[in-house]
Protein backbone atom coordinates (compact mmCIF):
# COMPACT_ATOMS: atom_id res chain seq x y z
CA UNK A 1 0.00 0.00 0.00
CA UNK A 2 0.87 3.63 -0.45
CA UNK A 3 -0.56 5.38 2.59
CA UNK A 4 -0.75 9.17 2.62
CA UNK A 5 -2.31 12.18 4.28
CA UNK A 6 -3.93 14.92 2.24
CA UNK A 7 -5.41 18.35 2.87
CA UNK A 8 -4.44 21.66 4.49
CA UNK A 9 -1.67 21.68 7.08
CA UNK A 10 -3.07 20.62 10.42
CA UNK A 11 -6.28 19.25 8.90
CA UNK A 12 -4.97 16.33 6.88
CA UNK A 13 -7.11 13.28 6.21
CA UNK A 14 -5.92 9.69 5.74
CA UNK A 15 -5.81 8.23 2.26
CA UNK A 16 -4.05 5.86 -0.04
CA UNK A 17 -2.78 6.00 -3.58
CA UNK A 18 -4.65 3.52 -5.74
CA UNK A 19 -3.09 1.64 -8.64
CA UNK A 20 -4.84 3.94 -11.13
CA UNK A 21 -3.07 6.98 -9.69
CA UNK A 22 -6.06 8.35 -7.80
CA UNK A 23 -6.13 9.26 -4.13
CA UNK A 24 -8.74 7.31 -2.16
CA UNK A 25 -10.11 8.48 1.18
CA UNK A 26 -9.55 6.21 4.19
CA UNK A 27 -11.49 8.32 6.70
CA UNK A 28 -14.21 5.68 6.95
CA UNK A 29 -11.68 3.11 8.16
CA UNK A 30 -9.07 5.00 10.21
CA UNK A 31 -9.07 8.43 11.85
CA UNK A 32 -5.54 9.16 10.59
CA UNK A 33 -2.32 7.45 9.58
CA UNK A 34 -0.97 7.29 13.12
CA UNK A 35 1.66 5.06 14.75
CA UNK A 36 -1.20 2.83 15.95
CA UNK A 37 -2.27 2.32 12.32
CA UNK A 38 1.16 0.89 11.51
CA UNK A 39 0.75 -2.32 13.48
CA UNK A 40 0.89 -5.53 11.49
CA UNK A 41 -2.79 -6.25 12.19
CA UNK A 42 -3.94 -2.77 11.14
CA UNK A 43 -1.86 -2.78 7.96
CA UNK A 44 -3.25 -6.21 7.07
CA UNK A 45 -6.78 -4.93 7.65
CA UNK A 46 -6.24 -1.90 5.41
CA UNK A 47 -4.54 -4.01 2.74
CA UNK A 48 -7.65 -6.17 2.54
CA UNK A 49 -9.75 -3.20 1.42
CA UNK A 50 -10.58 -2.71 -2.23
CA UNK A 51 -9.06 0.71 -3.01
CA UNK A 52 -11.50 1.29 -5.86
CA UNK A 53 -14.40 0.97 -3.46
CA UNK A 54 -13.13 3.90 -1.37
CA UNK A 55 -14.27 7.47 -2.07
CA UNK A 56 -12.18 9.15 -4.74
CA UNK A 57 -10.49 12.41 -3.75
CA UNK A 58 -10.99 14.93 -6.52
CA UNK A 59 -8.36 17.37 -7.75
CA UNK A 60 -4.77 17.57 -6.60
CA UNK A 61 -4.82 18.26 -2.87
CA UNK A 62 -1.78 19.15 -0.84
CA UNK A 63 0.02 16.13 0.60
CA UNK A 64 1.18 16.21 4.19
CA UNK A 65 3.77 14.16 6.05
CA UNK A 66 2.45 10.62 5.47
CA UNK A 67 2.46 9.65 9.17
CA UNK A 68 0.89 11.80 11.89
CA UNK A 69 2.49 11.80 15.31
CA UNK A 70 6.04 10.86 14.39
CA UNK A 71 7.78 10.60 17.75
CA UNK A 72 11.38 11.23 16.73
CA UNK A 73 13.67 11.49 13.73
CA UNK A 74 16.94 9.58 14.01
CA UNK A 75 19.31 10.52 11.20
CA UNK A 76 22.42 8.76 9.92
CA UNK A 77 25.28 10.80 8.49
CA UNK A 78 28.02 9.88 6.04
CA UNK A 79 26.45 6.55 5.08
CA UNK A 80 27.73 6.61 1.49
CA UNK A 81 31.50 6.47 1.04
CA UNK A 82 31.56 8.95 -1.85
CA UNK A 83 29.56 11.46 0.21
CA UNK A 84 32.01 11.13 3.11
CA UNK A 85 34.84 11.74 0.64
CA UNK A 86 33.25 14.85 -0.88
CA UNK A 87 32.67 16.15 2.67
CA UNK A 88 36.40 15.69 3.43
CA UNK A 89 35.54 13.38 6.29
CA UNK A 90 36.75 9.84 7.03
CA UNK A 91 34.55 6.89 6.19
CA UNK A 92 32.91 6.05 9.54
CA UNK A 93 33.67 2.77 11.27
CA UNK A 94 30.28 2.93 13.00
CA UNK A 95 27.08 4.71 11.94
CA UNK A 96 27.06 8.44 12.67
CA UNK A 97 23.81 9.26 14.51
CA UNK A 98 22.12 12.57 15.16
CA UNK A 99 18.60 13.74 15.92
CA UNK A 100 16.59 15.99 13.62
CA UNK A 101 13.91 18.24 15.12
CA UNK A 102 10.27 17.24 14.70
CA UNK A 103 9.50 20.87 13.92
CA UNK A 104 11.49 20.47 10.68
CA UNK A 105 8.88 18.06 9.26
CA UNK A 106 6.84 19.33 6.32
CA UNK A 107 4.92 17.94 3.38
CA UNK A 108 6.76 16.56 0.34
CA UNK A 109 5.84 19.45 -1.93
CA UNK A 110 5.68 22.27 0.62
CA UNK A 111 8.06 25.21 0.38
CA UNK A 112 11.51 24.93 1.96
CA UNK A 113 12.20 28.13 3.87
CA UNK A 114 15.79 29.24 4.25
CA UNK A 115 16.87 30.10 7.79
CA UNK A 116 17.30 33.80 8.50
CA UNK A 117 20.54 35.08 6.91
CA UNK A 118 21.41 31.62 5.58
CA UNK A 119 23.76 31.36 2.60
CA UNK A 120 24.90 27.74 3.14
CA UNK A 121 21.72 25.67 2.87
CA UNK A 122 22.07 22.36 1.03
CA UNK A 123 20.05 19.36 -0.19
CA UNK A 124 20.19 15.62 0.64
CA UNK A 125 17.91 12.98 -0.86
CA UNK A 126 17.51 10.11 1.61
CA UNK A 127 15.62 6.87 2.12
CA UNK A 128 13.31 7.24 5.12
CA UNK A 129 12.38 4.18 7.18
CA UNK A 130 9.21 4.27 9.28
CA UNK A 131 9.13 1.96 12.28
CA UNK A 132 6.08 -0.26 12.81
CA UNK A 133 7.08 -2.30 15.88
CA UNK A 134 9.07 -1.30 18.96
CA UNK A 135 12.76 -1.96 18.32
CA UNK A 136 14.98 -2.33 21.38
CA UNK A 137 18.24 -4.26 21.10
CA UNK A 138 17.02 -6.06 18.00
CA UNK A 139 19.25 -8.36 16.00
CA UNK A 140 20.15 -7.42 12.46
CA UNK A 141 18.47 -10.58 11.12
CA UNK A 142 15.18 -9.45 12.66
CA UNK A 143 15.50 -5.70 12.12
CA UNK A 144 13.42 -5.36 8.94
CA UNK A 145 10.49 -7.08 10.71
CA UNK A 146 10.21 -3.89 12.76
CA UNK A 147 9.74 -1.67 9.67
CA UNK A 148 6.28 -0.53 8.55
CA UNK A 149 7.42 1.05 5.31
CA UNK A 150 9.60 3.48 3.42
CA UNK A 151 9.40 7.06 2.22
CA UNK A 152 11.50 9.88 0.76
CA UNK A 153 13.07 12.53 2.98
CA UNK A 154 15.00 15.62 1.93
CA UNK A 155 17.47 16.14 4.79
CA UNK A 156 17.95 19.85 4.09
CA UNK A 157 21.02 21.14 5.93
CA UNK A 158 22.47 24.55 6.77
CA UNK A 159 26.16 23.73 6.45
CA UNK A 160 27.60 26.72 8.37
CA UNK A 161 25.38 25.99 11.36
CA UNK A 162 26.16 22.29 11.03
CA UNK A 163 29.93 22.57 10.80
CA UNK A 164 31.08 25.91 12.18
CA UNK A 165 29.04 26.24 15.38
CA UNK A 166 30.60 23.46 17.42
CA UNK A 167 30.16 19.73 16.97
CA UNK A 168 26.37 19.50 17.11
CA UNK A 169 25.05 18.70 13.62
CA UNK A 170 21.49 19.25 14.80
CA UNK A 171 22.10 23.01 14.71
CA UNK A 172 22.17 22.86 10.93
CA UNK A 173 19.59 20.11 10.45
CA UNK A 174 16.57 21.11 12.50
CA UNK A 175 15.39 24.37 10.94
CA UNK A 176 11.71 24.72 10.04
CA UNK A 177 10.78 22.95 6.76
CA UNK A 178 14.14 21.10 6.66
CA UNK A 179 12.57 17.61 6.49
CA UNK A 180 10.13 17.33 3.56
CA UNK A 181 8.73 13.80 3.91
CA UNK A 182 6.55 11.76 1.54
CA UNK A 183 4.69 11.70 -0.77
CA UNK A 184 3.48 8.49 0.86
CA UNK A 185 4.47 5.64 3.10
CA UNK A 186 5.06 2.54 0.97
CA UNK A 187 4.57 -0.61 3.01
CA UNK A 188 7.32 -3.21 3.00
CA UNK A 189 5.38 -5.73 0.90
CA UNK A 190 5.73 -3.39 -2.10
CA UNK A 191 9.52 -3.03 -1.81
CA UNK A 192 11.29 -6.24 -2.78
CA UNK A 193 14.73 -5.02 -1.70
CA UNK A 194 15.29 -1.73 0.11
CA UNK A 195 18.98 -2.05 -0.77
CA UNK A 196 18.37 -1.79 -4.51
CA UNK A 197 16.58 1.55 -4.92
CA UNK A 198 17.71 4.19 -7.41
CA UNK A 199 17.58 7.71 -6.00
CA UNK A 200 18.11 11.17 -7.45
CA UNK A 201 17.82 14.89 -6.79
CA UNK A 202 17.62 17.67 -9.38
CA UNK A 203 18.16 21.36 -8.68
CA UNK A 204 16.45 23.67 -11.17
CA UNK A 205 16.28 20.78 -13.65
CA UNK A 206 19.97 19.87 -13.32
CA UNK A 207 20.85 16.46 -11.91
CA UNK A 208 22.88 16.85 -8.71
CA UNK A 209 22.57 13.50 -6.97
CA UNK A 210 22.37 10.06 -8.53
CA UNK A 211 22.71 7.04 -6.28
CA UNK A 212 21.41 3.67 -5.22
CA UNK A 213 20.79 2.34 -1.74
CA UNK A 214 23.00 -0.65 -2.55
CA UNK A 215 26.04 1.58 -1.96
CA UNK A 216 25.18 2.34 1.68
CA UNK A 217 28.07 1.67 4.02
CA UNK A 218 25.64 0.40 6.66
CA UNK A 219 22.49 -1.21 5.19
CA UNK A 220 19.04 -0.53 6.61
CA UNK A 221 18.86 -3.71 8.70
CA UNK A 222 22.23 -2.98 10.27
CA UNK A 223 21.20 0.61 10.98
CA UNK A 224 17.96 -0.40 12.71
CA UNK A 225 19.80 -2.94 14.87
CA UNK A 226 22.57 -0.43 15.67
CA UNK A 227 20.29 2.47 16.55
CA UNK A 228 18.16 0.20 18.75
CA UNK A 229 21.14 -0.30 21.06
CA UNK A 230 21.15 3.38 21.98
CA UNK A 231 17.63 4.66 21.26
CA UNK A 232 14.44 2.63 21.53
CA UNK A 233 12.60 2.98 18.25
CA UNK A 234 8.83 3.20 18.62
CA UNK A 235 6.04 2.80 16.06
CA UNK A 236 5.91 5.89 13.89
CA UNK A 237 9.53 6.87 14.45
CA UNK A 238 11.43 7.92 11.33
CA UNK A 239 15.00 6.84 10.56
CA UNK A 240 16.70 8.62 7.68
CA UNK A 241 19.60 6.68 6.28
CA UNK A 242 22.11 9.03 4.67
CA UNK A 243 22.62 10.60 1.27
CA UNK A 244 24.65 9.69 -1.82
CA UNK A 245 27.24 12.10 -3.28
CA UNK A 246 26.31 15.27 -5.12
CA UNK A 247 25.48 17.72 -2.34
CA UNK A 248 26.23 21.39 -2.91
CA UNK A 249 28.80 21.57 -0.15
CA UNK A 250 30.94 19.01 -1.96
CA UNK A 251 31.14 20.95 -5.23
CA UNK A 252 34.10 23.05 -6.30
CA UNK A 253 33.20 25.81 -5.74
CA UNK A 254 30.35 24.95 -3.35
CA UNK A 255 26.80 25.63 -4.50
CA UNK A 256 24.05 26.42 -2.02
CA UNK A 257 20.32 26.98 -2.13
CA UNK A 258 18.80 30.39 -2.77
CA UNK A 259 15.27 31.70 -2.94
CA UNK A 260 13.66 30.79 -6.26
CA UNK A 261 15.39 27.41 -6.56
CA UNK A 262 13.43 24.20 -6.97
CA UNK A 263 14.43 20.72 -5.80
CA UNK A 264 12.97 17.55 -7.33
CA UNK A 265 13.62 14.24 -5.58
CA UNK A 266 12.88 10.65 -6.55
CA UNK A 267 13.42 7.16 -5.15
CA UNK A 268 12.35 4.12 -7.15
CA UNK A 269 9.01 2.80 -5.97
CA UNK A 270 8.55 5.62 -3.46
CA UNK A 271 7.38 8.45 -5.72
CA UNK A 272 8.68 12.00 -6.07
CA UNK A 273 8.93 15.26 -4.16
CA UNK A 274 9.23 18.86 -5.40
CA UNK A 275 9.99 21.91 -3.26
CA UNK A 276 10.34 25.59 -4.05
CA UNK A 277 12.94 27.41 -1.94
CA UNK A 278 11.82 30.68 -0.32
CA UNK A 279 13.34 33.32 1.93
CA UNK A 280 12.87 33.20 5.69
CA UNK A 281 9.69 34.81 6.94
CA UNK A 282 7.69 34.81 10.12
CA UNK A 283 4.93 32.20 10.20
CA UNK A 284 1.37 32.86 11.36
CA UNK A 285 1.90 30.82 14.51
CA UNK A 286 4.74 33.14 15.56
CA UNK A 287 2.15 35.75 16.52
CA UNK A 288 0.18 33.43 18.79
Amino acid sequence: MKLLRYGPRGSEKPGLMAADGTIRDLSGHIADVTPEALSRAELDRLAALDPMSLPKVEGTPRLGVPVAGIGKIVAIGLNYADHAKESNLPIPSEPVMFMKALSSLTGPNDEVMLPRDSVHSDWEVELGVVIGRTARYVEEADALDHVAGFTIVNDVSERFNQKERGSQWSKGKGHDTFAPTGPWLVTTDEIADCQALDMSLDLNGRRMQTGNTKTMIFPVAELIAYVSRFVTLLPGDLVITGTPPGVGDGMKPPLFLKAGDRMDLSIAGLGTQSQAVVEWRRLPEDAR
